[in-house]
């Protein structure tokens, strides 16, 4: 049974014709009698009865077309709350500081400018804090980074992680050797065999970045020289730019130095597992609400207009997970 089939049969008892309905509607009244036929074939029972002044509704009839009537106004209630829903509403996102960087402001202008009514609420902060607010239901969309162990419940099927989790990869980063403007001239790409003795300004253990960069380290076979741990973004950049030691980021921990290019000196690292993926994460499509899911939209198509335009370097979108 279909929607439309309802509107058609109100359609013929308000109008007391099938004549006049199929003129009502725009159709053939052969087409409209068979698709009469069909609805009461399914339901096994007449719904109408031919007279001389045209037709009306049986008994059956007459129960049928009150819950027709029904349903059909709860579907354009339906309708226009999913359409009111889409222009308005909130939505909160998560973005860690090297992404929010790159991707924080293009994100706003663009929301402004498609659904000026949608009200957004921006987070910064480190992947890990950003997954667990997303697991307590704090935020309805965060960009976090896939190598992170407390994405795994994210990964898990409902049965076991209690919620049903939507992670859709973005981007994948490469990773760049970053040194202050003093520093001398670095090749446009580096081994990471090279950072061997590099005194390094970086987060943490429990930072995503660190994660990735020590696995990578392992697997080369060599000790990180560790000069400073820092886990603010912003202070690291400042220390690099002082000349306290080095540093090893995405291209988008450049994003909020206009003059990235003259105040500091960069080298992508060559190396297949200094790579970084960030993951667009969220509940499960059918439990966010429309303003959400219009969102999640919009940040897909915002980091994609900034990689081809060349302003997020260094990333490959991922088409697909």
């Amino acid at each position: 049974m279909e929607l439309r089939q309802l509107r058609y049969f109100v359609q013929i008892v308000e109008s007391g014709s099938m004549s006049r309905a199929a003129l009502e509607l725009d159709m053939v009244q052969s087409a409209l009698s068979q698709q009469v036929g069909r609805l009461e074939g399914e339901l096994a029972t007449r719904l109408l009865q031919r007279t001389p002044q045209g037709v009306s509704p049986t008994e059956a009839g007459l129960a049928f077309l009150r819950e027709a009537r029904l349903t059909l106004r709860h579907a354009e209630q339906a309708a226009r709350a999913a359409q009111q829903a889409r222009l308005a509403g909130s939505v909160s996102i998560g973005l860690a500081p090297t992404t929010s960087a790159m991707l924080g402001l293009p994100l706003m202008q663009a929301m402004r400018t498609r659904y000026p009514d949608v009200r957004l609420h921006m987070v910064e902060g480190m992947s890990g804090h950003l997954a667990a607010m997303l697991r307590a239901q704090e935020l309805d969309l965060a960009v976090l980074f896939g190598h992170r162990p407390d994405l795994l419940e994210l990964r898990q099927p409902a049965e076991s992680a209690g919620r049903r989790w939507q992670v859709q990869a973005l981007v994948e980063e490469d990773l760049f050797l970053v040194r202050g403007s003093a520093s001398a001239p670095l090749p446009a790409t580096l081994a990471i065999q090279a950072l061997r003795g590099e005194p390094l300004i970086l987060p943490t253990g429990p930072h995503g970045l660190r994660s990735t960069l020590d696995a990578a380290f392992a697997r080369a076979g060599i000790a990180p020289t560790i000069a400073l741990e820092v886990d603010s973004l912003a202070m690291v950049m400042a220390a690099v730019d002082a000349g306290l030691g080095s540093t090893v980021q995405p291209w988008a921990a450049l994003g909020r130095y206009p003059d990235a290019l003259q105040r500091f000196r960069t080298a992508r690292l060559d190396d297949p597992a200094a790579r970084r993926v960030n993951l667009l994460c969220s509940r499960a499509d059918d439990e966010l609400p429309p303003a959400c899911l219009a969102a999640r939209g919009v940040v897909r198509d915002c980091v994609r207009e900034l990689a081809d335009s060349g302003r997020w370097q260094g990333v490959a979108i991922v088409h697909g997970e």
